[in-house]
C-alpha cells in the first residue's frame, strides 16, 4: 500500500521544498527567469518544474543572501554581537562630551565681567555705599 502512495509523496514533498524555497529566494538573486515564471512552473508542471527551479532557477551557493543582513563570524551562534551598534546618545558620544568640556571664549569673557563686576559691587558694600548715588543703609543690630 505505501508503494502505491510514495511517489505521489515524494512528488508533494519537492512541491513543497521547491516551492517554499523559491518564495524565499530574493529575487535579484533568482537565475534565468523571474520569480514569478519560477513560482508558477513550480506549481503547474509536477516533478519538472520543481527540479528544474533546484537546476536551472536557484542562485548558486556564492550568491545565496545570509540569513542575516550582517557579516557571520565565528560568534554565528551569537548574532547580537554582530549587529550593526545603534546611534548612540549624545551622554555616550565621546567627542561630544569633549565640546563640552572645552571652554568656550565668548562665555570665558562674559564670566569674567560678571565677576569684575560682582567684585566692585562687593568692595563698596564693603566701603559702605550701596549703589551710586544711594545713601548708606543703616544696620539696625549695631544702634
Amino acid at each position: 500500500m505505501l508503494r502505491y502512495y510514495l511517489p505521489y509523496l515524494i512528488e508533494l514533498a519537492l512541491l513543497v521544498f521547491a516551492l517554499i524555497d523559491c518564495i524565499q529566494t530574493d529575487s535579484a538573486a533568482v537565475r534565468n527567469l523571474s520569480k514569478t515564471v519560477w513560482v508558477l512552473l513550480v506549481i503547474l508542471v509536477p516533478i519538472v518544474g520543481p527540479v528544474a527551479w533546484l537546476v536551472a532557477g536557484r542562485p548558486a551557493a556564492g550568491q545565496r543572501r545570509r540569513s542575516v543582513p550582517w557579516p557571520s563570524t565565528q560568534t554565528a551562534g551569537f548574532p547580537e554581537y554582530e549587529r550593526p551598534r545603534p546611534a548612540r546618545g549624545p551622554d555616550d558620544d565621546p567627542h561630544f562630551l569633549a565640546e563640552l568640556n572645552a571652554p568656550d571664549p565668548e562665555q570665558q569673557a562674559i564670566l569674567r565681567a560678571w565677576e569684575a563686576q560682582l567684585r566692585e559691587r562687593e568692595e563698596r558694600l564693603r566701603a559702605g555705599q550701596d549703589e551710586p548715588g544711594a545713601e548708606p543703609v543703616a544696620d539696625p543690630d549695631r544702634g
